[in-house]
């Protein structure tokens, strides 16, 4: 094969592999921003928080990252519980989620950072796996194994919340509450829990996401701050409240990114990314499988 159509091979499955990691970090907004409307900013500082989870894991008991983010679930969950239960307290119950509700996670994605700088310090950490490093190659195709791995961790991640959301009482009872709270009570369902379970469960996220990450690259705590804009705008390209939009998005920015850096720098890449993004929306308000 010739040359330049081997790059291209190859920057287009690196991009692919990309966006699967996206996709991971994204779903958890995609639940309290796209389901909740709830602006949780602070959510990629808990992905920090889960990449450094699975780099005690693998330091100090030699634990594979991917199964410390699953051990680990269950603690997110229930921090995203307790998350929520402040958050609603302080401001959804007064009608005050607005801009005060954004400086509480403001202040949590600060507070999460500057916990993380004084336990770790600011050295970058990674981990060590049996799959960082050596790639598998079919035919003219190199798949790096560090970033197929995540790839299918995310999209079976994906397609569990999906079906758990669609397929169970309090799944579709998740999406009702994103839709009509009024209805939902009418079911004597009270969409305050149900919310909360919500909330918890896009926290549980972070945790794989978080082993994700650590895997791909270093991380260091202030890291998370790169994908703040990043995951938003994957939820609004994508169409709040859809996954599969959000994963379609999710795929088509690290597509995107992954041939701007081959062929024109990685300064370049975040601009075309959202250069995309841009005229997506100018043509199709509501994203690609909005409502």
């Amino acid at each position: 094969m010739d040359a330049s159509l081997d790059l291209l091979a190859n920057a287009v499955i690196s991009g692919l592999l990309l966006g699967g990691f996206y996709a991971a970090v994204s779903i958890g907004v995609a639940i309290s921003f796209g389901m909740l409307d709830i602006v949780n900013i602070a959510h990629p500082a808990f992905i920090l928080l889960g990449s450094y989870v699975a780099y005690l894991a693998n330091t100090v008991l030699g634990m594979d990252p991917i199964l410390a983010a699953v051990i680990a679930l269950p603690a997110f969950y229930v921090l995203g519980m307790i998350v929520y239960q402040i958050y609603y307290a302080s401001f959804e119950r007064r009608q005050d989620q607005s801009l005060r509700g954004l400086s509480f996670f403001f202040g949590l994605l600060f507070i999460t950072e500057v916990a993380l700088v004084l336990i770790f310090g600011v050295d970058y950490r990674l981990v060590q796996a049996s799959y960082i490093g050596p790639s598998l190659r079919i035919g003219w195709i190199e798949l790096p194994l560090r970033l197929l791995v995540p790839f299918l961790v995310s999209m079976a991640m994906v397609v569990a919340l999906q079906l758990f959301l669609s397929r169970s009482f309090l799944g579709r009872a998740i999406e009702a509450v994103a839709q009509d709270q009024l209805a939902l009570r009418l079911m004597a369902a009270n969409p305050t829990r149900i919310k909360r379970v919500a909330f918890g469960l896009s926290f549980a996220t972070a945790a794989i996401a978080g082993a994700i990450l650590i895997i791909i690259q270093p991380v260091e705590p202030s890291i998370g701050r790169e994908y703040i804009g990043r995951v938003f705008a994957i939820c609004v390209l994508g169409g709040l409240g859809s996954f599969s939009g959000m994963v379609i998005a999710a795929v088509t920015l690290g597509v995107v990114e992954s041939l701007t850096s081959t062929f024109f720098g990685p300064s370049w890449a975040p601009a075309v990314s959202f250069g995309v993004l841009l005229v997506t929306l100018a043509v199709r308000p509501s994203g690609i499988l909005g409502r």
